[in-house]
């Protein structure tokens, strides 16, 4: 499976998911961080919810939120992020199907 059949799978399973983090004015903290980590430890996959009112825009704090916390940024639209764990994200990246 090649990184964008991977991307297509996590937006697949990211498609009924609500935001579950919230970045807003006070923007991006050590509190924002570990609740992200300890969500993706459980869930593999979330997403993160980018309000209007941030001072940063959202592919400026997905990268820093990826860097901080070791997850992988499957994608970015508009507001909203989808992140995954770089264990679930090698594990499809290196996934095979039968043909």
């Amino acid at each position: 499976m090649t990184e964008k059949d991977a991307r297509k799978e996590l937006m697949r399973r990211a498609v009924d998911l609500s935001p579950t983090v919230h970045v807003g004015k006070d923007g991006l903290d050590q509190g924002v961080f570990e609740e992200i980590s300890t969500q993706l430890k459980k869930n593999r996959v979330i997403k993160v919810k980018v309000l209007s009112n941030s001072e940063d825009g959202a592919k400026t704090v997905a990268e820093a939120i990826a860097e901080a916390t070791g997850s992988v940024v499957v994608d970015v639209r508009g507001g909203v992020l989808v992140l995954t764990d770089k264990r679930t994200w090698t594990s499809l990246s290196q996934k095979k199907f039968r043909q």
